[in-house]
Parts: C-alpha cells; sequence; structure tokens
C-alpha cells in the first residue's frame, strides 16, 4: 500500500477528520491522499504558527484530536511555537513533519533539521525509519498523544517514503486509553482531611477539564461547601455564575482571593500541577492541608509538599473521594458557609474594578469585556489571545463550561486568538465562536484573518486596539528610565477593519457600550466572517498592578 494512503487511512481510523496544514512539495502526496477522500478536511493556513495554534484551538474545545502537517526545516520550525503551548496544555496532537530523505541527510538538503531539534516541545518525537511501520507508527502516536497526561506527538515522514508501495506491518485497533486505578488509601486520607475541615477550598485546573470533571467538581464542591479557585488554565472547569465560584488564581488574583486560599485550612488542588506560573513562583500562600490530585508524578512536590498526593484522573478521583465522604458516618465539619466565602471575594473585585467601569471613549478594556460577556450567547466558544487584555479577562470575562473559554497557559504566546478561534469553529461549527485579541496578538496572526474568509467560517473577530504594547510600555514608564507608552504607535495607528476588508472579511468600529452591543450581536448573527473593532484607553492600568492594590 502506498505510504500516503497508509497515513491518511490511519488518521480516519483514530477518528481524526481534519488536518491543518500548509502544503509544500514535499508533502503534495499527503495532500493528495487527503484531496481524494470525503471523510477529512485539510485546512489551509497562511503561516506555519497559525498550523499548530489552530489544531490546539480545536482540541481545546472539543475534546478531540486533531493532526497537522508542515515541511521540514522552516515549516516545522516556524511550529514549534504551538507545539510547544500544547505541551505545556496537556492538548493531544499529532503532528507530521515531511523530513529530509534519509539518503541525503547530514549534507545540509534543503529544509533540513536534525530531527532531534524538537524533542523538547512534544510528548514524543518519533522519526518513521522504515515505511512499513507507518501504520503502527501512527497508531502509536495517536495512543500516546492521547494518553494523560495528553500532548502533542511528532512524527517524521521522510519525503521519500510517502509515494512508495510497501506491505504494510498490522496496524492496531484504536482504543481509548484508559485512567490510572485511584488509588483507595489515598482516596480515604483525603476525604478524612477534607471531613475534618471548617474551610474547605478546592483550587481546580486544566486537568479537570481533560478529564470531563466538571460534573464531578460541582458535585464534590457543592456537598462539602466549599468555594472553588480555578487556574488560568481551569476557567470555565466550574461555572462562574455559581454561588461558590470565588474567581481565577493568577498573576493578577485579588488579596482577597489569595487571602481565601490561605485562610482555608484544606485544599484541593485537583487537576493542577501547581506551577510556578500560577503560583507566583510559588509563592502564594497554601494551608498545611493540601491534598494534590494530578495525573503526572513529576508534578507532586515539584512546588508544595502535599500532605496527600493523588496520582489520578482528577474526575475519578473526585467521584471516589465524593463517593467515600457520602459513606462516612459524619457529616463535613464546615462551620462556615462557603458561598458567602466565595462571594466576598467576587463582591472585593467588583469593587477593585467599578472605577475601571465607568469610563468614556477610548474604553478601558475592563469595560469593554464587561459590555462583550453581556452581548454575546453565553454558550459561545470564546477563544483569547495573550496580552494586557487577557490578564483583565481573567478577573472579569466569565466563563460558563468547561471548553467555552480558550486561552493560553504558562507558554504564554500571542497570536493565538485567532487561529485558536478558527479551530474552534470547524470543530464545533453549530456553536457562535469569538476571537479576543489585542492589536498586538492580532498583528502577529493578521493573515489568519484570510483563512476564516477561505474557509467561510462565521467567526466574530473581537479586537481591542489600543495601538500599543501597552503591558509592557505600562512596566517600561513605571520602572524603567523610558518613556510613557514607549511601545505604542499612536503616530501610525492601523485600522484593522481597512485590513479585514482587504481579505475579504466583513467589519465594523464600536467604540461606545451601545455600539459595541449591536456590532458583536450582529456579528454573531451572520454567517460570515466579521471583525470588530474597538478602541480602548492605552493609558488604562494593568490587571497585575490594580488588582494587587
Amino acid at each position: 500500500m502506498r505510504v500516503s494512503l497508509a497515513v491518511v487511512d490511519r488518521l480516519v481510523a483514530n477518528g481524526i477528520d481534519t488536518v491543518f496544514g500548509i502544503p509544500g512539495k514535499q508533502s503534495l502526496p499527503l495532500n493528495e491522499a487527503i484531496g481524494n477522500r470525503d471523510d477529512i478536511r485539510f485546512v489551509v493556513a497562511r503561516h506555519e504558527t497559525a498550523v499548530s495554534h489552530q489544531a490546539w484551538g480545536y482540541a481545546e474545545t472539543s475534546g478531540e484530536i486533531a493532526s497537522t502537517v508542515v515541511v521540514p526545516g522552516p515549516g516545522d520550525m516556524n511550529a514549534m511555537n504551538g507545539l510547544k503551548n500544547a505541551l505545556n496544555d496537556c492538548t493531544p496532537l499529532v503532528h507530521f513533519a515531511i523530513e529530509t530523505e534519509p539518503a541525503l541527510r547530514g549534507g545540509d538538503a534543503i529544509h533540513e533539521t536534525p530531527p532531534d531539534t524538537y524533542d523538547n516541545v512534544v510528548r514524543e518525537n518519533i522519526l518513521l525509519k522504515n515505511p512499513e511501520t507507518t501504520a503502527a507508527t501512527i497508531d502509536r502516536a495517536v495512543q500516546i498523544a492521547q494518553t494523560p497526561p495528553k500532548g502533542p506527538v511528532r512524527v517524521g515522514l521522510p519525503k521519500n517514503y510517502l509515494q512508495m508501495d510497501v506491505p504494510l506491518a498490522g496496524a492496531s485497533t484504536p482504543s481509548a486509553p484508559s485512567s490510572n486505578t485511584v488509588p483507595e488509601q489515598e482516596v480515604s486520607t483525603a476525604a478524612e482531611h477534607l471531613l475534618a475541615a471548617e474551610r474547605p477550598l478546592i483550587l481546580a485546573g486544566g486537568g479537570v477539564r481533560a478529564s470531563g470533571g466538571t460534573a464531578a467538581l460541582r458535585s464534590l464542591a457543592e456537598r462539602l461547601d466549599a468555594p472553588v479557585v480555578t487556574t488560568y488554565k481551569g476557567k470555565g472547569v466550574f461555572p462562574e455564575d455559581h454561588d461558590l465560584s470565588a474567581g481565577v488564581l493568577a498573576g493578577s488574583a485579588s488579596p482577597e482571593l489569595l487571602d481565601c486560599l490561605a485562610d482555608s485550612d484544606a485544599v484541593l488542588a485537583v487537576g493542577s500541577d501547581l506551577d510556578a506560573h500560577v503560583t507566583r513562583g510559588w509563592s502564594v500562600e497554601l494551608p498545611e492541608t493540601l491534598i494534590q490530585v494530578t495525573i503526572d508524578a513529576d508534578d507532586l512536590g515539584t512546588g508544595y509538599d502535599p500532605t496527600v498526593g493523588i496520582l489520578a484522573d482528577a474526575a475519578d478521583a473526585m467521584t471516589a473521594i465524593e463517593n467515600r465522604i457520602a459513606a462516612a458516618d459524619t457529616a463535613p465539619a464546615s462551620k462556615t458557609d462557603g458561598a458567602e466565602r466565595a462571594q466576598a471575594v467576587r463582591d472585593a473585585t467588583a469593587r477593585r474594578i467599578e472605577p475601571l467601569v465607568d469610563s468614556e471613549p477610548p474604553l478601558t478594556s475592563v469595560h469593554v469585556l464587561q459590555v462583550l460577556r453581556d452581548a454575546l450567547p453565553s454558550d459561545a466558544i470564546t477563544a483569547v489571545d495573550a496580552g494586557g487584555f487577557r490578564v483583565w479577562a481573567l478577573n472579569t470575562f466569565a466563563a460558563y463550561g468547561p471548553r467555552s473559554y480558550v486561552n493560553p497557559g504558562s507558554w504564554a504566546t500571542m497570536g493565538t486568538g485567532l487561529p485558536s478561534a478558527i479551530g474552534a469553529q470547524l470543530a464545533n461549527p453549530d456553536t457562535p465562536v469569538v476571537a479576543l485579541t489585542g492589536d498586538g496578538g492580532l498583528m502577529m496572526c493578521v493573515h489568519e484573518l484570510h483563512t476564516a474568509v477561505a474557509e467561510n467560517l462565521p467567526i466574530t473577530v473581537v479586537v481591542l486596539n489600543n495601538d500599543d504594547y501597552a503591558i509592557i510600555s505600562e512596566e517600561a514608564g513605571r520602572s524603567y528610565d523610558l518613556d510613557h507608552q514607549a511601545y505604542g504607535w499612536d503616530r501610525t495607528p492601523i485600522d484593522f477593519g481597512t485590513v479585514a476588508a482587504g481579505m475579504g472579511m466583513e467589519a465594523t468600529q464600536a467604540d461606545t457600550p451601545s455600539e459595541i452591543r449591536t456590532a458583536v450581536h450582529e456579528a454573531v448573527q451572520t454567517d460570515a466572517p466579521t471583525l470588530v473593532e474597538v478602541r480602548t484607553d492605552p493609558a488604562e492600568p494593568q490587571a497585575s498592578e490594580w488588582m494587587r492594590e
């Protein structure tokens, strides 16, 4: 069987129906094999950096694995950014790189890079050594990508293999990866601590999303009457309109949220590695009784020493803990109202941001985000880029579902908002998808406006434009001897409406709350991709400083 056909056969057999990439001469045999089928789609991006971000958005919002294809060297290296983002976020992807022919390797053939260049940006880097093992290798790659902790797997396919017609080793039957067994003794001990706690709290991370554990999280939180704080990657795994929702632990978390964590007498950290980014270099104070549930043994004891460490799937562990609590003879000891504790944190956040909401154009990011949240359907999927406005969004833009809010994790790369929205819309064709981005982030992927038009995807792109790298300019002026708004373009502003129109996209500008509501409402109702540009205040305070005061 021809190798290129076998690659596509195994993708489809493993449930992969969307491949993101940019065609090159080296990949054309694979593109031909995809193009001759109607059960798999090839989405053509305009830059390889966007390819892996698109696949990431697809997987993050659907829970399904996605695939990418790039040419060697420049294409592969451009895609590395998104692969590292997916690695940090435990997002399953299978990334195909067309490799230099083995006979030419080491001779500086066109685009040649040593295959081990990519070892540190993927869960596993597999180089196909013999064409006969193609089917088995792809099955193995898919299995690794989907086995917790999930992540991207790179498969190097030598160019000359693709058109070979060889007998293939038998492919395995695809099967869903199984989760680890939840350790009974640790579950029992965790339940005892939580039953004895008077002020329990749950800190929920992205592992809750990966495990499909939202229902288990809600049930356990309600049984314990425990406030729920999420990490930035866990945002949305607990509905933020729930009485027990206490906000997001990030660099901009308020003192009141940090106090709520510190004043708890037991914290269940579930689905989180408690990394240095979310805990401010492990400076966030957690109580002496810390129960940590994670799928990766390397996470335990990295920044905090847990009282109880449980290596298990987040949903399975929470269900087991709740079952043990339910079977106990005594009710939880909680003597404080969890909803009141959560409400106190939400009220403090509202008081802190109140001065930033009553603004005149150009509006603050906080004001715009609140208007957008009110204007958008509650079930809309929001793909949020990195940048200063994203830090505000963690505090002020509510997420109501586990896959309704996408943002980059500790890699925090800019330029993800638009391409991840494209991936999200392809994965969720019947759901409104909105890209929230700043002018800085959009300029790093502005070419993908054309991809949205070419693919006829009805995404709404909202760009908060302050003509500045404002989060950098603020720090430059506050902490260094640099000019105020040192990295702004106030004398050379960009008209994103004109840029979008030039690529065939509908575009409008909205600067007041009523204009934003109208523009966004109309944009999500249309079947065409639409850009809404909102001018924001470049001199607004940045969340990390404002929320700490």
